[in-house]
């Protein structure tokens, strides 16, 4: 994989920025056909994305700074590099949190119910996201040399780190073969994007479709943390920082659902 897509004379477009923004694109798309018939039209649906793209992406590259702030404080500059890559989806998720809290505000909206129509399509923009890591080498899986292993280029991010550990001579043409565990992160996403839409068509109250995201995804990330190669902070019991943070927001996904449930609950039955 090589983590260009083209070159505009000598300015290289890295594909990690190209699919972070048709994620950004799909998610709008998505948005604004499922808004049509609740009156969150176009104009309303790129006013929200702007909020939290900004908030986001902020988010993520201040988690990824903070988890190799080592290296980063040798060249501060690098901080910025964010088209090369190093965002951290936990972090990208509590930011856009923040902006979707005043934008509803800003709209006198519950906030739940805000919340709820933009996870819908939280999962199809991450299955760019992962596309993107993948192709920039970035989040890559640990050595594998089964079925579906994939290798990187020389001087790629994985072959960095294996010449880096002696794993690989310096002439090696290419890394050792790992897990292409970001496309399974990404089938994942796609097939929880159209959970959350099915459920959005059918929801009763708000807070189900939040609760709903909350309990799948952290499952489905804890998993496939066991099968990266990239160096992670590990925290209590060995486990790694996103696993521990998956393991506080499935907690916070049942939390919500309980307390939705008793919301419904306390509905009257003649409520249309």
């Amino acid at each position: 994989m090589h983590s260009v897509c083209f070159k505009i004379g000598e300015f290289p477009i890295h594909w990690f920025g190209v699919m972070m923004a048709l994620g950004f694109l799909s998610a709008l798309a998505s948005w604004t056909l499922l808004g049509k018939k609740e009156g969150r039209d176009f104009n309303y649906c790129s006013d929200m994305l702007f909020w939290i793209m900004v908030a986001g992406i902020i988010g993520a590259r201040a988690a990824y700074v903070i988890s190799d702030f080592r290296t980063f404080m040798e060249r501060p500059v690098t901080i910025l590099y964010v088209h090369r890559g190093g965002l951290i989806y936990y972090g990208g998720f509590i930011g856009a949190g923040l902006a979707l809290y005043f934008f509803s505000k800003f709209r006198r909206e519950k906030f739940m119910s805000v919340v709820d129509f933009v996870m819908t399509s939280v999962p199809l923009g991450h299955v760019f996201g992962r596309i993107g890591c993948f192709m920039n080498g970035c989040c890559y899986g640990s050595e594998y040399s089964g079925l579906l292993s994939v290798t990187y280029p020389r001087a790629s991010l994985p072959w960095d780190n294996q010449l880096y550990a002696g794993k690989i001579a310096a002439d090696a043409k290419c890394s050792l073969a790992v897990y292409p565990v970001q496309l399974y992160e990404a089938l994942f996403n796609l097939l929880l994007y159209f959970l959350l839409v099915w459920a959005y068509r059918n929801r009763k109250v708000d807070g189900r479709i939040t609760a709903l995201y909350l309990i799948t995804y952290p499952v489905g990330r804890f998993l496939l943390e066991f099968y990266r190669g990239d160096e992670r902070m590990r925290w209590c019991m060995g486990l790694s920082v996103a696993q521990i943070i998956s393991i506080g927001l499935f907690a916070l996904g049942l939390a919500i659902w309980f307390l939705s449930r008793r919301e419904k609950d306390s509905v009257p039955a003649n409520r249309s």
